[in-house]
């Protein structure tokens, strides 16, 4: 699924709300709401995204800690003085969150560490412990 159409899917699955935002802004925080609040229930997403249980399993797994207890994903942006591009940004930062969770992960390979680097290792072993060996009061033998 691109990301175009994960756009459009959220501008239609999701629930704004505007809020005043706080920081410098003079006498327009306290007149205009410009925060927006961008709430995208999942399971309303993933009906219209149209995806399978197992990507839906996926997107709930990945972003668990950012869903509220309806399993809504809950998004907060005040970049901007302007409604309309907080607005903007908190649907490309959900889109970017949602296609980001649902990539596969890549398997990984399972490599084994060279010869070198292994020596490399026991020898910095050897030299700390040489270093540490010195501080003793009674220095050991080996």
């Amino acid at each position: 699924m691109d990301s175009h159409r994960i756009e459009e899917t959220i501008r239609a699955s999701a629930i704004f709300t505007f809020a005043r935002s706080g920081g410098p802004g003079g006498q327009n925080v306290n007149k205009v709401s410009s925060k927006a609040i961008l709430r995208l229930p999942l399971g309303r997403f993933a009906g219209l995204a149209g995806l399978s249980e197992a990507e839906i399993a996926r997107v709930r797994a990945k972003l668990g800690r950012r869903l509220n207890d309806r399993g809504d994903l809950v998004m907060t942006v005040q970049d901007t003085r302007d409604q309309a591009k907080n607005r903007e940004i908190a649907v490309r930062r959900a889109a970017a969150l949602v296609a980001g969770s649902m990539r596969r992960p890549k398997r990984r390979v399972e490599t084994r560490p060279s010869t070198g680097s292994r020596e490399a290792r026991l020898a910095s072993k050897k030299r700390r412990g040489a270093s540490k060996r010195l501080r003793s009061s009674q220095p050991e033998e080996d």
